[in-house]
């Protein structure tokens, strides 16, 4: 829908790890690209425009934003029902759409089925993040059910661009990286069999796009995924591939880590624990040339590349450091 026409478009955030790559695309297509954010520019997006605000301050914003309508808004950065109220509030007859970008970690996991559709319910006990995302859609649903507010809700999954999608040390983080490569071994959670979904933001991107100013998305749900999954041996032993070197792997339960950290409850029990793959003939049904290429092997080097551009992106942290090492002196 949105090679048709300009579309102007408000994302609340837009330069993070899954949303940098739209930005682009909506750019290089030719669209009226807006960000809202604190720092008021991102070098990377040329051609886009900004409005400096705090999207917490929301007299500020209201103020700000008096003068505009828009095709489209998207809030990278909701993720309670307080939020998404706020949003509702200032967005009321402003947009055709808003799009809310969930999780899949929502989906109840283990499922009635083994592969995940939109149809799966939403239920997560070991996650206060996921919970938060449900009680927002539930919300936003009942705002276009009550009041036709214009919603769309998009559940990405472990999507990644910058950023290492490793279960501990990763992320933001280097320290996993950097223990593979000091030939140190590092910690897989359970056996390593469950299977893991990983999809490249540049993928995500041209499903999530093909989604903007489509009147037919209002009310609606999906999953934006890869249709690749791998094991997390693989996912490891693939990510030590890109620095040339082999995993040492170490597996430790998840109830174990978790009883050392519970940090890690949410993300582990509530997640990346239970294997995880998705239908996604929903979004192929509204966008057909989704279509996502990239392998995890092709990623991952992206990532390391991007990481090992700057020695400042290469964070090891040392409390993360000592954590990995007490899991494998108690496995």
């Amino acid at each position: 829908m949105l090679g048709e026409i300009i579309v102007k478009i408000l994302f609340i955030g837009g330069s993070g790890n899954i949303s940098l790559s739209s930005s682009q695309r909506l750019l290089e297509q030719g669209h009226e690209l807006w960000l809202l954010n604190r720092s008021g520019q991102c070098a990377e997006l040329v051609g886009a425009h900004y409005i400096k605000a705090d999207i917490n301050h929301e007299a500020q914003v209201k103020s700000q934003l008096q003068s505009h309508e828009w095709d489209v808004v998207v809030n990278w950065i909701a993720f309670t029902k307080s939020d998404v109220a706020r949003d509702v509030a200032l967005f009321t007859s402003k947009t055709k759409q808003y799009v809310f970008i969930s999780s899949a970690s929502c989906y109840q996991n283990p499922g009635p089925t083994p592969i995940i559709t939109e149809n799966t319910p939403l239920a997560n006990p070991f996650w206060q993040y996921s919970r938060d995302k449900i009680a927002a859609e539930e919300f936003l649903l009942a705002a276009y059910q009550q009041t036709d507010f214009p919603v769309t809700i998009v559940r990405p999954s472990h999507t990644y661009s910058r950023v290492i999608p490793l279960t501990i040390g990763g992320w933001t983080e280097y320290t996993a990286v950097a223990r593979m490569k000091a030939g140190k071994p590092i910690v897989v959670q359970g056996d390593g069999n469950a299977l893991w979904t990983l999809t490249h933001a540049d993928d995500f991107a041209v499903g999530f796009c093909g989604l903007l100013g489509n009147p037919l998305t209002l009310g609606e749900d999906y999953h934006i995924t890869s249709d690749l999954f791998l094991s997390w041996n693989e996912i490891y032993q693939q990510t030590a591939a890109a620095v040339g070197v082999e995993a040492k792997i170490v597996h430790v339960t998840s109830d174990k880590i978790c009883a050392l950290n519970s940090d890690y409850t949410g993300t582990l029990l509530g997640d990346k624990s239970v294997t995880a793959i998705f239908d996604n003939s929903k979004i192929r049904s509204i966008v057909p040339q989704f279509n996502p290429k990239i392998t995890y092997a092709e990623g991952i080097q992206r990532v390391i590349s991007w990481f090992e551009a700057d020695r400042a992106r290469q964070i090891i942290n040392p409390k993360t450091d000592a954590f990995i090492d007490l899991l494998i002196a108690k496995a």
